[in-house]
């Protein structure tokens, strides 16, 4: 049985083959097709690093079809990781690409190893505004809500309402 995943991508190192972080996720955009069957890819946005990155990122966000359950589409993913060139770095460092299940068609998700939805994308306007471009009525299962109202919620200045 296949699920849809939308997986998060990003980039602010440079790669020997690829070139500078926006080919770096572009090229990765095209990769995830080994992992299944790529629907949707939002624009390549760039954004302000987080923590004590030094450099600006490229994100993108990306649909995929695939028969892989979360735990064999994640170890999918941390190896296109390491085939990029990406080595244990510390936590929000510089790395040349990160790839990030965020939301799946599943719902939740939860292991040692990886909890469906991504903990923190609620927070991360380079997750969801990339996201809103291909999945704006997908919804968060933890809180009910849109990408689209996790969004305006996070952005808009002055308190929401619950």
């Amino acid at each position: 049985m296949s699920s849809t995943y939308l997986v998060a991508l990003g980039s602010n190192r440079r790669h020997h083959l690829y070139g500078g972080p926006r080919d770096v996720v572009s090229a990765a955009m095209e990769e995830l097709s080994a992992l299944g069957t790529v629907t949707d890819r939002s624009p390549i946005l760039t954004t302000s690093p987080l923590g004590p990155a030094q450099r600006r990122f490229a994100n993108a966000a990306c649909l995929i079809e695939s028969e892989y359950d979360p735990p064999s589409l994640l170890a999918g993913l941390k190896r296109q990781e390491r085939e990029f060139g990406r080595r244990s770095v510390r936590r929000w460092g510089d790395r040349v690409l990160d790839l990030d299940i965020v939301l799946w068609s599943g719902g939740l998700y939860a292991s040692r190893q990886l909890s469906i939805p991504h903990a923190a994308f609620r927070e991360r306007s380079f997750v969801l505004e990339p996201a809103l471009a291909i999945a704006a009525h997908w919804r968060d299962p933890v809180s009910g809500l849109s990408l689209r109202h996790l969004h305006t919620r996070l952005t808009s200045p002055g308190p929401m309402p619950a």
